[in-house]
């Protein structure tokens, strides 16, 4: 029986036992087994690290445990260049583009209405949400550790907040996106890309006292949807804002 010594930093801890966060433990194991196959076995899904050190090396995910390694794990560095070092995983996605699991439905539509590019369905299968983060680079996020344990996902992140707004906040921040919003660029419903339309076009479309106060009007380009600066819109301003105060604190 061979024995290394692990260290897991920052934000990784919260996939770990009490006993095992922010101190470094000893972990026993046969033959020679993977660093990313020991990572995930202790409960740290491989879309949460970017860097590991053996013996103060960077090493990526293929190095093998050897009796006696020390090993020091760190989390993804999206908003930091650690380019010099060899990280284990594709680099960052600068373009933040996000998938969503069927759990996360109120953050997708937060995260639309701020400009980003967000898929979601409330009946994505785990297999097809892997396939669709893989095939057009997108951030797959989910509470689901064990959908970010698949090794087709390059990119994800396990959202640790339960209401929606405390996990919109936490993605802001995680992903370095406060200087990226741009609100009311997309379709809430389907995501798509929001265009000026003239009312002339749409009038039939319209109700009766929406047609009487109001002459500015944008459509999806997907789905057809119709939008305009109603009440609601002086409420989503006001949360918007609320929210990236919090996200700057």
């Amino acid at each position: 029986m061979s024995s290394a010594q692990f260290r897991f930093y920052a934000e990784l801890n919260d996939f770990l036992p009490t006993d095992r966060r922010q101190v470094t433990f000893v972990y026993t194991f046969d033959g020679r087994p993977s660093v990313k196959d020991t990572i995930e076995a202790l409960g740290v899904p491989h879309t949460e690290v970017d860097l590991i050190l053996a013996n103060g090396v960077s090493v990526d995910f293929s190095y093998h445990l050897r009796d006696g390694d020390r090993i020091s794990v760190y989390p993804v560095f999206e908003s930091i260049d650690i380019s010099p070092i060899l990280r284990v995983r594709p680099q960052p996605l600068r373009e933040a583009r996000f998938v969503l699991d069927t759990h996360l439905g109120r953050l997708a539509g937060y995260l639309r209405m701020l400009g980003f590019d967000t898929l979601y369905r409330n009946d994505f299968k785990d297999e097809e949400l892997a396939r669709l983060s893989s095939r057009d680079r997108r951030i797959l996020l989910t509470r689901d550790r064990g959908l970010l344990k698949r090794g087709e996902v390059t990119h994800g992140y396990c959202v640790r907040e339960t209401h929606p707004r405390g996990q919109l906040v936490e993605v802001l921040q995680r992903f370095d996106l406060a200087g990226s919003v741009e609100p009311f660029k997309r379709c809430l419903r389907c995501n798509g890309l929001l265009a000026p339309v003239r009312k002339k076009d749409i009038v039939d479309s319209l109700p009766e006292k929406t047609q009487q106060y109001y002459d500015k009007y944008r459509r999806c380009q997907a789905c057809g949807r119709i939008y305009w600066r109603g009440s609601h819109y002086q409420h989503m301003q006001r949360f918007i804002e609320q929210v990236l105060e919090e996200t700057e604190r």
